[in-house]
């Protein structure tokens, strides 16, 4: 299971925007090929973090299965 906490204490120090962290959410699930992930921590509030910021992080798991 891929885990937002895990992803960020791992690698957060490399995201500056809310796309970096998608873009990381989606090579990773490619690379590990986890078939489930769970938002278990708010992520930064990055400046273009949007409202809907929980589906699309979804959203991105998924796309990379």
């Amino acid at each position: 299971m891929l885990r937002l906490s895990e992803l960020l204490l791992a690698e957060g120090d490399n995201f500056s925007t809310f796309e970096d962290l998608k873009k990381s959410i989606h090579r990773t699930a490619i690379e590990t090929g986890e078939l489930h992930f769970q938002v278990d921590i708010e992520p930064p509030a990055y400046s273009d973090r949007p409202s809907d910021w929980h589906d699309q992080l979804n959203l991105t798991f998924e796309s990379a299965r």
